[in-house]
């Protein structure tokens, strides 16, 4: 089998990208390990920013999202048992965000290849990735106990942080960043009424909390919880319990709780590997980089990262350039260092440390206090948060 560019990874950028590409006319063929119905069940984030919610658009997949997307023009800041509105719709002259689950992110743009009868491949085993140092790269995989390979002119890794594409990098072509946060959020999923109709982001003395929510009836809650800690320790009452202890009086006492549909422990990090572009392979989204998600800005980053690599692609075949290609790697790398300091930055402000008790928790308040009183420094919190545009600075 040949295709113009071979996509490793069916997740939300890996999808995305084959959309922007077969709308350049451009043929992909898609390799995934797992099953489609596993790609579903994976519960992330659900903050989309305005660049997000124009690729999609720019591909066709937005119907749903704009029918059930619920739009955001501000959030509040909850510290010191008192919350405070950041209006990000004022303060960023109307950008918004849409929350709108990746879940359904990722269905929309799946639903949307299997219609235009393209070409994914579905729990293929042993991938590998051969020859991206050349003009001739492939992929190899199992199916049905077949061996396949896939011959393009490109190879995009979109197969997340575990993924085949960067661990086949040759041992000192990559330089990797990394901070690991001492502490994970406790997520649940639940069938209730959110507690408020945009997101709360919580300060306390016993840590960090975050009310958000995937539509009018489904809530999606966390709290700051030790890495050492197991999710089979928290029951249902005990998790609204002790996130009801996070809140102020008003949201306490407005709470809907229930049984929790999903319920996890994910940890936190930060993570960037330099370069991002390997001859004819290219890495894009958890591939290359993972943010804390106290910023909204995983898929965010993803998707620009395709975006740049769509982009540059494109003009590869339609302009015989190879400017683009050549410049993705440092393009996209400016825009995910951005995004990480602001990720590092929302987390230290916002998250109980080892370090924190007593004078550095008064520092968070300060500065929280600092923040919410201080128009600049609100609109620097604002326009991060709906996410910087794509030619920022350039």
């Amino acid at each position: 089998m040949r295709t113009q560019v071979a996509i490793i990874g069916a997740g939300p950028s890996g999808l995305l990208l084959g959309a922007l590409l077969h709308k350049a006319g451009i043929d992909t063929v898609i390799v995934e390990r797992q099953s489609g119905d596993y790609v579903l069940g994976r519960i992330r984030a659900g903050v989309l920013e305005q660049v997000t919610v124009d690729l999609l658009q720019e591909v066709g997949v937005d119907q749903r999202l704009h029918k059930e997307g619920l739009v955001h023009g501000g959030f509040e800041l909850l510290f010191a048992g008192k919350r405070h509105r950041i209006d990000m719709h004022q303060l960023t002259g109307g950008k918004q965000v849409v929350v709108y689950g990746q879940t359904e992110v990722t269905r929309d743009l799946m639903d949307d290849r299997a219609a235009k009868g393209l070409t994914t491949i579905y729990e293929a085993e042993n991938v590998q990735v051969h020859d991206f140092d050349s003009a001739n790269p492939s992929v190899t995989y199992t199916k049905d106990g077949q061996s396949h390979t896939l011959q393009c002119d490109f190879i995009a890794g979109c197969d997340g942080f575990h993924g085949v594409c960067r661990a086949s990098v040759p041992e000192g072509s990559i330089k990797e960043y990394e901070k690991v946060y001492p502490f994970g959020w406790l997520g649940v999923l639940a069938d209730v009424p959110p507690v408020s109709h945009e997101l709360i982001y919580a300060n306390t003395e016993r840590g960090f909390a975050l009310c958000s929510m995937r539509s009018a009836t489904r809530s999606r809650y966390y709290v700051q919880v030790p890495l050492t800690d197991k999710v089979e320790a928290w029951s249902d009452e005990r998790f609204w319990a002790d996130l009801k202890d996070h809140l102020d009086p008003e949201a306490r006492e407005s709470l809907v709780t229930g049984p929790s549909i999903e319920k996890s422990i994910a940890p936190l990090r930060s993570f960037v590997a330099e370069p991002m572009r390997f001859g004819r392979m290219f890495l894009a989204g958890d591939a290359a980089h993972i943010v804390p998600p106290t910023g909204a800005k995983g898929l965010n980053l993803a998707a620009t990262d395709v975006k740049y690599l769509s982009d540059a692609i494109t003009e590869y075949y339609g302009e015989k350039s190879p400017a683009g290609i050549d410049h993705y790697s440092q393009r996209c790398l400016r825009r995910i260092w951005r995004a990480e300091r602001f990720s590092w930055w929302f987390t230290s402000l916002m998250h109980q440390f080892p370090e924190t008790a007593g004078f550095g928790q008064k520092i968070q308040e300060a500065e929280l206090d600092y923040l919410i009183h201080s128009e600049s420094a609100s609109r620097a919190l604002a326009e991060n948060y709906v996410g910087l545009p794509l030619n920022f600075g350039e």
